[in-house]
């Protein structure tokens, strides 16, 4: 655990979320500023700052963060109609907490394209 990092804290029960799913690997809870209306944070339980610094080690915990967003999507009722999943790394690609996350979104009809929401 990082101690300044948020989704640390979340994980850890020192700041509040409200958390989905919580399983041996990863913690997911709704994001704080959400850009539509199902907008849930899928993060590792184990710190890592970006997709950039995971590796061969991660594989297995890369697959189960896809995994968990498939779950996730069929329990907020949005699996058959649609949903995003999209990992933001680096500064340039809008990452702001430096810990890996997958953002789930959905629950309307999403843009073709780069745009987000």
């Amino acid at each position: 655990m990082e101690q300044n990092c948020p989704f640390c804290q979340i994980i850890a029960g020192e700041r509040p979320g409200r958390i989905v799913h919580r399983d041996d690997l990863v913690t997911a809870f709704w994001d704080r500023a959400p850009i539509t209306p199902i907008h849930i944070l899928i993060v590792p339980n184990q710190h890592i700052d970006s997709l950039n610094e995971a590796n061969h080690e991660h594989q297995a915990l890369l697959g189960h963060l896809l995994l968990t967003a498939q779950h996730i999507a069929r329990d907020q009722g949005i699996f058959d109609r649609g949903y995003r999943v999209l990992i933001n790394t680096g500064r340039d690609g809008g990452q702001t907490v430096h810990h890996l996350h997958v953002h789930l979104i959905g629950g309307k009809s999403l843009p073709i394209g780069l745009a987000t929401a």
